[in-house]
């Protein structure tokens, strides 16, 4: 970009940022139908606060977490996308095969799609192994709450819930045997998209719950609370906004509207499922005896 290694000694520069039909050429519209689907890979971040339970020192490795999370956002994801917009018009990415393939043989390292293929599979299995322990552990407090069987409360010698990663695995492969017989389909697309909306919609739930949780608090025992917001509470509000629009581009688009309906219908279920078994009325301790609350004899 600036000293042309790759290019004959010629810098690129960052005209491709605005050339080729301008900055934004299929304007909000093209960023919000591509946002459908990109906004899944931001989702786990918020699995930060379920490590909050197991951290020995939770007020120092959160903070530090949340912030290398931030840097990471912004290097890894922005900066790179940065860096191959500036190298490539963007009307040519499509068309060259893998853009960071693309760009690492540009300046000369002849191994470029092994390095690639290999940062694609270690992203791939750590996103798995986050979303395992996430799972089993939210199937593990949903059991404790009479939310799901107790079968899902016995833990394993090192204390890890061993039947909700059991079932977690199953659901994986099920999903690797549907890649297997159906091949070449936009199979992957729908199940990757219809994880947004469900995804999304813990967002809404926090954003709207951390904004009541300072307003209830009042700003004097804010502004000593060890986690700062400090744009609240217009954070919580372009969140809500940007989740939203979001959402209208998903219903818009023709590839994500029938993932999105299908979120609908299984969120729906689950809420019914929740009043009419009266989910919320039982509790249970890690042996799997019901605790008795106020109001049962």
């Amino acid at each position: 970009i600036l000293f042309g290694f790759g290019n004959a000694g010629v810098a690129v520069g960052f005209s491709n940022l605005w050339e080729h039909g301008g900055f934004m050429p299929n304007g909000w519209g093209g960023m919000l139908a591509a946002m459908c689907v990109v906004a899944a890979a931001f989702q786990g971040v918020e699995l930060v606060g379920i490590t909050a339970g197991e951290a020995q020192n939770p007020k120092h490795t959160l903070k530090r977490a949340v912030n290398n999370i931030v840097w990471r956002i912004l290097i890894f994801y922005i900066g790179s996308i940065f860096v191959i917009l500036c190298i490539y018009p963007w009307n040519e990415v499509s068309y060259i095969g893998s853009p960071f393939v693309m760009t690492f043989a540009k300046v000369g390292i002849s191994s470029a799609a092994a390095i690639i293929n290999f940062v694609v599979l270690t992203a791939a299995l750590s996103g798995c192994n986050s979303g395992m322990y996430s799972s089993a552990r939210m199937i593990y407090t949903l059991a404790q709450n009479g939310q799901a069987p107790k079968c899902f409360l016995k833990l394993s010698k090192s204390g890890v819930p061993r039947n909700g990663i059991s079932v977690t695995i199953i659901v994986l492969f099920i999903g690797v045997i549907l890649n297997y017989l159906i091949p070449n389909s936009k199979l992957f697309l729908y199940l990757y998209s219809a994880s947004v909306f469900p995804g999304m919609v813990a967002w809404f739930v926090l954003a709207y719950a951390q904004k009541n949780f300072r307003k209830a608090w009042g700003p004097e025992v804010m502004a000593k609370h060890e986690f700062k917001s400090p744009l609240y509470p217009y954070s919580n509000y372009f969140c809500i906004l940007f989740l939203v629009l979001v959402t209208i581009g998903m219903l818009y688009n023709p590839d994500t509207r029938m993932s999105i309906f299908s979120s609908w219908v299984y969120m729906a279920a689950v809420i019914i499922a929740w009043f009419a078994c009266g989910l919320n009325k039982k509790k249970y301790d890690q042996d799997g005896h019901l605790i008795k609350t106020d109001e049962e004899p």
